[in-house]
């Protein structure tokens, strides 16, 4: 049997400030913003490529103190170009680290130990990792 992990609840402040940061700044494309009355609010946004949304919103998603969510990781297949996009986009993005050592021959220097990081404007941390073979 798979176990597909389908959603991550990301804490957010400002709904709006959410929605257009993960838009517009990192492509993420809007499956719905659906409303039921003033106080449920739910968009859930979904990173190019992948098989795992991100909600943002009110009321029926659980409460967690904004900003509070760390350690959430995209993967690509090109770092370098990865960080270009980002920055392009406006967003304040770390250099490249590399962090470890790879076990074994890789076809890329930077494949599974190269890493970028960023925060949303709530401050939840934000990692990208390489790995050229899901490319």
């Amino acid at each position: 049997m798979n176990w597909t992990l389908e959603v991550v609840v990301v804490p957010v402040s400002d709904i709006d400030r959410a929605k257009e940061f993960y838009a517009d700044r990192l492509g993420f494309a809007v499956d719905h913003d659906t409303r039921i009355g003033d106080d449920v609010r739910i968009v859930q946004l979904t990173p190019p490529g992948s098989g795992c949304s991100i909600v943002i919103g009110r009321g029926a998603v659980p409460q967690m103190p904004p900003g509070s969510l760390k350690g959430l990781q995209l993967v690509v297949p090109d770092l370098e170009k990865a960080r270009t996009e980002l920055v392009a986009r406006g967003v304040e993005v770390s250099e490249i680290q590399v962090l470890g050592q790879n076990p074994r021959p890789v076809p890329h220097p930077l494949d599974n130990v190269g890493f970028v990081f960023f925060t949303d404007p709530d401050g939840n941390a934000w990692g990208v990792q390489q790995i050229s073979s899901r490319g």
